[in-house]
């Protein structure tokens, strides 16, 4: 036999340690996580652009834009242009003609997606002089007019005699200086020049070309990682001069606008934070939001309604009226959609679109004034929602199992995406649930581990602590649900069981050690298995008697009618023993209920589970 006095008294309790222990434990790992991930997002902003582009490009493919229906035409340089009228680039005169055309209509901008840098070589005198160089001795008849003899001359008339805007691109890959800005700008608060990132050079239009433009503006876009075009600065200070992005001059153009407002901080109204930086940017009667860098964030729409003419169809000498509404009052961006002329860009909701509809999508947000905005609180928001998701998800780590602490990371990994879902669509802001999200993943992903090494210690515990004096069921109950052990004592009401045999020392005497052990084997093994099946916790064996006791460590439902039946059940089980065995037991048993402290009690040295009272 064993005594439940050894398996326990060398064991210290372990419960409210453990608890400790796991409190600890989890709070100080899951806090560590936390700060360490605020802490490297916060040094490092751009460690999760990546992941938080691609979730609002997907919201912008769901729920795009609406189509504003701005007053915008595109003029496609289209493969059944280049078909019609020939490879590109196309003599000036010819564009020359395409905005003469488009002017006659009543185009209010005519804007270019494309820069003609490079004197025409279709030009009459440069041909002339070609062919004399190498040596050409035949007469050429040369009509009246020198102008007639450079296409580039033609084509700048045509920009002089119309709102033409011209276009330009940025880089920082030379240091050629582009032409003079045509739009004036106009500040609140710092000025720009001290925050705006400066371009080194650009590529420009023939100077010919650029004096009589309306307006010049830049159609490049900046590259980012993975190549698509979210946002483009509306602004770009080059040589200590600002320019326009070419939306932005088009429709300056169109309203016959001449200066740009820009509201920086420390505008009146505005905050001085001490970093300067672009707040807003007013385009005649439209104003618009800005990042700190003047950069404007696209929020594309499909638009299907946009009015899309083939240049080869524009170029036609007959008068289409349809065509003309389409032209008259609008602004017109020539570009080009055929593949080969590489004027194709990604954006979140098309992986090839042409540069030019981008521009389009432009005037129309603008005009239809429906922007994304990433507020100057987002990332403060986005940190606090991590740190307090984080701490939710410990307490109920702390104080629920693992299915539901499981199930509450699930939810919680998805509350930021909900939230910032609901952010984007109701009030178009970009609020950024990578964060908040991979917190909570991060906590639970580091902090599970632990807790389930602890909690399959406490079980071994709980195990190794009471199997020899409860039942399995009762043991797999205790060890899944441990906070129901209070080891340190409590009172409670028991029903407690005696048992002894009768007469036992004088039966002793006349047996032998190995006899009298057989006998107790024989009657304590079925009576400790009736005790056992009766939900009965068996505190200790002393000699021949019993102690066992119910509704503890475990609370059992009606364990007075319980305790009686398995006294009943002793009995019946004694008399079947004394017919096969060689010596005719009796037992007496003591039945009691009342409050008892029940706890683990005895020395500091040793103790044992056990109730007093």
């Amino acid at each position: 036999m064993r005594s439940s006095e050894g398996t326990t008294a060398r064991r210290k309790p372990r419960s409210s340690s453990s608890r400790r222990q796991r409190t600890v434990l989890l709070w100080g790992l899951g806090l560590a996580i936390l700060v360490g991930m605020i802490s490297g997002v916060s040094s490092q902003p751009g460690l999760f652009n990546h992941l938080s582009n691609l979730i609002f490009d997907q919201y912008q493919r769901i729920q795009s834009r609406p189509d504003a229906g701005a007053p915008v035409t595109i003029v496609d340089i289209d493969s059944v242009s280049l078909h019609r009228i020939g490879q590109w680039p196309w003599p000036r005169t010819t564009i020359a003609r395409l905005v003469d055309r488009l002017g006659n209509m009543g185009a209010a901008a005519i804007a270019f997606d494309m820069v003609f840098s490079e004197p025409d070589r279709t030009s009459p005198s440069r041909v002339i002089k070609t062919l004399r160089n190498e040596g050409a001795k035949v007469k050429i008849q040369l009509p009246p007019g020198r102008h007639l003899l450079n296409n580039d001359a033609v084509l700048a008339r045509a920009f002089k005699h119309y709102p033409v805007v011209a276009g330009m691109a940025v880089t920082n890959s030379n240091r050629t200086a582009p032409a003079s800005p045509k739009a004036s700008f106009a500040y609140g608060g710092t000025s720009p020049k001290q925050y705006l990132p400066a371009y080194s050079g650009g590529v420009r239009n023939l100077p010919i070309l650029s004096k009589q433009a309306s307006g010049i503006g830049f159609f490049s876009f900046p590259l980012s990682g993975d190549g698509v075009v979210r946002s483009l600065p509306l602004i770009a200070k080059d040589h200590n001069h600002l320019y326009p992005a070419l939306s932005i001059a088009a429709l300056r153009v169109a309203q016959h606008a001449k200066t740009l407002l820009i509201r920086s901080t420390g505008a009146s109204g505005t905050a001085n934070t001490g970093r300067p930086a672009m707040v807003a940017l007013k385009d005649g009667k439209f104003s618009m939001p800005t990042g700190a860098k003047g950069q404007f964030r696209v929020y594309y729409s499909r638009m299907p309604h946009m009015r899309t003419l083939s240049a080869a169809n524009v170029l036609k000498s007959k008068h289409d009226a349809a065509m003309a509404n389409d032209i008259r009052g609008h602004i017109v961006l020539i570009g080009s959609s055929a593949v080969g002329l590489r004027d194709i860009v990604a954006t979140p909701i098309n992986e090839a679109m042409p540069g030019v509809r981008a521009h389009a999508n432009i005037i129309d947000q603008i005009i239809g004034q429906t922007f994304l905005t990433r507020p100057d609180w987002a990332r403060g928001a986005e940190i606090l929602l991590a740190a307090a998701l984080g701490i939710v998800l410990l307490l109920f780590e702390q104080w629920s199992g693992t299915l539901i602490s499981s199930s509450a990371a699930f939810v919680l990994l998805l509350l930021p995406f909900g939230l910032s879902w609901f952010a984007f669509s109701d009030a178009h802001l970009l609020l950024d649930p990578i964060l908040p999200s991979t917190a909570v993943l991060a906590v639970f992903a580091l902090t599970t581990p632990a807790l389930l090494l602890l909690t399959n210690r406490e079980k071994r515990f709980i195990h190794s602590a009471f199997a020899h004096y409860l039942s399995p069921q009762l043991v797999a109950q205790l060890a899944e649900s441990p906070d129901a052990l209070r080891l340190g004592g409590e009172n409670r009401e028991l029903t407690l069981l005696f048992s002894d045999i009768r007469n036992f020392t004088s039966l002793s005497e006349n047996m032998d050690p190995d006899g009298l052990t057989r006998l107790l084997n024989e009657f304590l093994t079925p009576t400790t298995e009736i005790l056992l099946e009766a939900e009965a916790t068996i505190d200790k064996y002393i000699g021949d008697a019993i102690m066992a006791f119910w509704n503890a460590p475990l609370a059992i439902a009606d364990h007075r009618r319980k305790a009686c039946l398995a006294a009943l059940r002793m009995q019946t089980a004694l008399d079947e023993l004394n017919q096969t065995a060689d010596h005719s037991l009796a037992i007496g048993i003591g039945l009691h209920s009342g409050q008892c402290c029940v706890g683990n009690l005895g020395s500091t040295q040793r103790f044992n589970y056990s109730a007093i009272g």
